[in-house]
Formats: structure tokens, sequence, C-alpha cells
């Protein structure tokens, strides 16, 4: 099933085809590598050159590192972007990312409608913590976790930017802290899931999601209170559909009822670009 997330509010795809996509945040428009903008654009280059301030040129084909070309002089480096009332610092990095994944609009609305202050929100590879923030406003606990310091950090920016406060940030491996929430017995009413498909571990060690999805899965259903809600976030090419569901029949993971949708962005411009696998699995 394909689920379309909306554009968040002051955010625009407007365009994407040979391997690039054309964004608008706020008042910054960029030029980013997409492998799956495998078919033409609709929009000329030099309509894409024209609106553009930023366009990120990787050192290989297929890396997310690599520098950024100026295409207009007073294009900020760093910005605040809005949306739903909350604000979020965005910055030119070494890599092709600026601090937010706007397909998530779709579990930012989940959040604000399934999350309370009488809830626990756990937010796990969290990143720099849009979905915290979200969870955060709803007066629910949060409890954000990520193993780069350097993403909290970022994360404590985008709270104090968006004049909240409380959220509980661990700098932790995500699948190691949510094995010791299990064994402390800890619940959870949401806990979200946002694994990179590969990667270095705190401590260096290799993380492919292929290898491990089996593993976080069958521990981070156990942080779940009853009636409680599981979102996973896969973006991988060795994880479809077919994959998820095989692996939840092999650990026979208990739950009522499993949700699992293509995620998918349609431009301005009218193409429509496919950007993972967002799971829910309610207890």
């Amino acid at each position: 099933m394909k689920s379309f997330a909306n554009f968040p509010e002051n955010y625009e795809l407007i365009d994407a085809g040979g391997g690039r996509k054309l964004e608008r945040w706020g008042t910054v428009t960029t030029i980013r590598p997409e492998h799956q903008a495998y078919f033409g654009a609709v929009l000329s280059k030099k309509e894409w050159m024209n609106v553009a301030d930023w366009e990120f040129i990787p050192k290989s084909e297929g890396s997310l590192q690599g520098v950024w070309k100026k295409l207009n002089p007073q294009a900020p480096e760093e910005w605040i972007f809005s949306t739903a009332g909350l604000r979020f610092k965005l910055r030119i990095t070494n890599n092709k990312h600026l601090g937010l994944f706007p397909e998530q609009q779709i579990n930012w609305e989940f959040l604000s409608n399934h999350l309370n202050a009488s809830k626990r929100f756990l937010n796990a590879f969290a990143y720099t913590g849009a979905a915290s923030v979200f969870g955060r406003k709803t007066g629910a606990e949060v409890i954000h976790c990520d193993s780069v310091k350097n993403m909290l950090d970022w994360g404590k920016l985008n709270q104090a930017e968006s004049d909240l406060e409380g959220i509980k940030w661990v700098q932790e491996d995500a699948l190691k802290f949510i094995q010791r929430e299990v064994k402390r017995g800890n619940k959870y009413d949401i806990v979200q899931l946002d694994p990179p498909a590969w990667g270095l571990g705190s401590k260096g060690e290799k993380w492919k999601l292929e290898d491990l999805l089996g593993t976080l899965l069958s521990e981070a259903i156990q942080l779940l209170n009853k009636s409680g809600v599981l979102i996973l976030n896969t973006y991988s090419p060795k994880i479809d559909v077919a994959a998820i569901n095989k692996i939840s029949k092999e650990l026979a993971i208990p739950f009522k009822r499993m949700e699992n949708s293509e995620l998918w962005f349609k431009t301005t411009s009218g193409k429509e670009l496919y950007y993972g696998i967002v799971t829910r699995i309610y207890k």
C-alpha cells in the first residue's frame, strides 16, 4: 500500500529526476542527490538552477559525503525552518542532510494525534529530534536516544528553538539502550525506531539493518504498554514489506495488528518519489 505524506508547512518538494531532487525549506532551496529519482525531471536544468540556493556535490556516486556548492551568494549556511508551530535549525554540513526529514510528517502527525500528557514516548535512533519535539509538544514524557553527541546537541537546539523543555536525552547505542530498558521493566506508549540501513555503532562496530532488524523488533516490542504502538521506519534496498512480515512471523512477535505501507511524496511538478517503508505494530 502506498501512503503519501503531506508536505510539512513551509516545505516543498518542487521536482525530482536525473538522480536529484529540488526542495524548498522555507526561504532556502536546495538540490540534493536522490537515487530513487531515476526518471526524468519535469523542469529544465536551467529552471532548477534559477531557484536553487545550494547544490550538494557528492565526493563519489552514492556517497553521503561531499561539498555544498553555493549558487546564491546571499544564501545562509544555517537558518530556522518553522512548521506546525515548531522551529528547527537547519544547516549546511559535510553530508547531504540538512537536519530534517520532511517525509516524516506522516509520523509527526501520528504522534501529535496519539500522545498526551499521560503518555511516554521513546524516540530511538532519534537524529536531530524532530519527532522528539513533536512528541514533547503534546505534553508527553519523551526520551530521546542517539549514539552521536552532535545529534543530541542539535536536538537540544531544536527543543530550545521550539520553546520547549523536559526532553530526556540519552547518548547511547539505541539497541543496547532498548535492551537495558527491557531489563529495567520500563514501558512506553509509543516507541519509534528510525535505524540507519548501515553504519557504525558507538564503539565503531558495524551496523547492518538486515542483520539486526529481528533483534531490534523483538526487544522493542517488549517495551510497549498494553495498547502501545511501535513505529518502524526503514529505508534500505534489502528490506521490503515482505521481509518485515517474514521477520515478524518467524519471531512470533505478539501484536493485535500490523500496518505496512510504502512512504511516498508527490512533487509539485507531479512526479512520485519513494521514501521507504513505515510499519506500525499495535500491541
